[in-house]
């Protein structure tokens, strides 16, 4: 399943929601605030069709990659919503994790910037307010177009990851497939053969050296360093860095360290359950302050056949330093 993933997230370990929360990873910026859950999040969002929402053409199969068809380019100052498709099940309500698959359109050329699965929150509130109306009281079965300005997506620092301009406003289509249970993490075991050396170097990036030999088919955890700090919980929100390769082809693929930048700039934050499976069950019961390295199989991460971010059918290597965690409603 995939998950969301908070500020600084990243992108690889998610294919597609790490985007969808305020100030996720890919701007390298942090957006001047992070909406908080509230009492208001829990009501239905006020969003109305408009013509520039009616005008949007949409072909394909109902929980596929969409076509998206409109006049560009397209400004948008105010948030619209059409139901193109009503579904026959029940409004979704606050609290419900839904599966749906998402697709965004640039508004200025009318290019696709992603189509994927995720599993969304209805009422969370740390969802950016353009890809929440996908999915906020509507009913199961629906496939939903969004018209969303930057100031309900990405606003004045875009997000440059993924190509999306400052100000950029988006289309996004929304098909709202079932309501989700949450699925357990898996518990690591001790990894005590074919372990990476891993060299820590200040500021700068670690140096991980994978071995010449076979990636374990399990899920393995080995301490590099222990920390004192609290342990954590599932369902925490963890704030760490982290660098991430490709067993078979030695290189990295994603990391938050920074040459230049240094660690303050690149810390990434996001839940245990917001992650693949075999990056979050590898943080729980860590201590902050730790550092540790993980082999994830692709049965843990995105499965065994090829995917679009390349990973698929990969063993994946974390080196990841722990800095701070916390409950889920901390503040």
């Amino acid at each position: 399943m995939n998950r969301a993933l908070r500020r600084g997230a990243p992108i690889a370990l998610v294919s597609l929601t790490a985007l969808l929360l305020a100030g996720c990873a890919g701007s390298g910026t942090s957006p001047e605030s992070t909406p908080e859950a509230t009492d208001e999040a829990a009501a239905c969002l006020e969003v109305e069709a408009g013509e520039q929402s009616d005008a949007v053409e949409v072909e394909g199969d109902f929980g596929a990659a969409p076509t998206a068809t409109f006049e560009t380019p397209l400004e948008a100052d105010e948030l619209q919503r059409t139901i193109a498709i009503e579904g026959d099940g029940d409004d979704t309500v606050s609290g419900d994790e839904v599966s749906a698959v998402v697709t965004a359109f640039k508004g200025s050329d009318g290019t696709q910037v992603f189509s994927q699965p995720a599993s969304l929150t209805v009422g969370d509130g740390s969802l950016y307010e353009g890809f929440l109306a996908g999915v906020d009281c509507v009913p199961i079965g629906s496939r939903v177009v969004t018209v969303a300005p930057a100031s309900s997506v990405y606003g004045d620092q875009g997000n440059e990851g993924i190509g999306v301009a400052a100000g950029e406003t988006l289309v996004i289509v929304t098909d709202v497939q079932d309501i989700v249970e949450a699925e357990d993490l898996p518990t690591p075991g001790e990894w005590t053969e074919n372990v990476p050396e891993v060299e820590f170097n200040g500021e700068e990036p670690p140096t991980v050296t994978i071995p010449d030999a076979e990636p374990s088919d399990e899920l393995l955890v080995k301490v590099l360093e222990e920390g004192d700090g609290a342990e954590v919980q599932a369902g925490d929100t963890v704030t760490l860095y982290y660098q991430g390769l490709n067993w078979a082809t030695k290189e990295i693929f994603d990391q938050s360290y920074g040459k230049d930048s240094g660690y303050g700039q690149n810390a990434a934050q996001f839940g245990t359950a917001d992650v693949i499976p075999g990056f979050g069950g590898a943080l729980v019961g860590q201590k902050v302050g730790t550092k540790l390295i993980v082999t994830i199989p692709p049965a843990l991460g995105y499965g065994e056949e090829e995917s679009a971010n390349g990973l698929g059918g990969q063993t994946l290597v974390f080196v990841v330093e722990i800095q701070d965690t916390k409950g889920a409603g901390s503040e």
